[in-house]
């Protein structure tokens, strides 16, 4: 791994630091981190990351013991990857890969990229073997991305839906974060896309509320119609049957 790598990986996915530039990437990038780290212990056998960008998970699931090897796939053109290769490449459509030959599949902030969710589970659920288990985040709070590749904002109630059909059980849904986070990112995602007179005086105001919401936010474990309702993304866990 470069230098430049190492250092992208430190201060963008796994050791940032918050400051008033970077409000609306910690905010989704620290939950997600806090979101592979909860389901490591979960991990084993060959692992494949799809939609892998620069890999920046890899050298924390590979201090997993019972991980033996590591696939980062992702498409031969894209921006997010640059110059770092992913160590299996396909085209978006077929996984080059044996059917029951995967442990544990990853896809992080990937799903709301795809255009048919049933058609890449399904495709994903062919190459992992019986008693696999699937582990992914997507967004819900988040601006238009990589377009036109932005596709969907998922509830617990479609992903679950899609994760079924699709082949998945024992699926397990919780929120990246809760109503505090949710706005935080809001606020993150909205303040450097407007222009109003006194906004350099209010950025500090917004920074230290933004500090205060996010050590405020509490993670729920079951949706409602009320304080259980609002939440800045997902995260999901799904078996393969035996």
């Amino acid at each position: 791994m470069s230098i430049d790598r190492e250092q992208i990986i430190k201060e963008q996915f796994t050791e940032i630091s918050l400051t008033p530039k970077n409000m609306a990437l910690y905010s989704v990038r620290t939950s997600v981190l806090c979101a592979v780290k909860n389901a490591l212990p979960f991990f084993r056998g060959e692992v494949l990351d799809v939609g892998c960008g620069i890999m920046p998970y890899k050298s924390l699931i590979l201090k997993n013991k019972s991980v033996n090897r590591y696939i980062g796939m992702d498409l031969r053109q894209t921006d997010y990857h640059g110059k770092v290769p992913p160590d299996l490449y396909w085209d978006g459509i077929n996984i080059p890969l044996t059917d029951n030959s995967i442990n544990t599949v990853m896809a992080t902030e990937f799903l709301e990229h795809y255009h048919s969710t049933n058609n890449v589970l399904v495709e994903i659920n062919r190459v992992m073997a019986p008693g696999g288990i699937l582990f992914g985040t997507v967004p819900f709070i988040w601006n238009l991305h990589e377009i036109p590749f932005d596709e969907y904002r998922f509830t617990p109630y479609s992903l679950r839906r899609h994760l079924e059909k699709s082949g998945f059980y024992k699926i397990e849904i919780v929120p990246l974060g809760g109503a505090n986070r949710a706005m935080a990112q809001m606020l993150g995602l909205w303040f450097p896309l407007v222009s109003f007179k006194g906004k350099k005086i209010l950025k500090w105001g917004f920074y230290h509320f933004f500090k205060w919401l996010i050590r405020r936010d509490k993670i729920f474990t079951e949706f409602d119609n009320h304080r259980n309702s609002l939440f800045s993304g997902l995260s999901f866990i799904a078996y393969k049957h035996e």
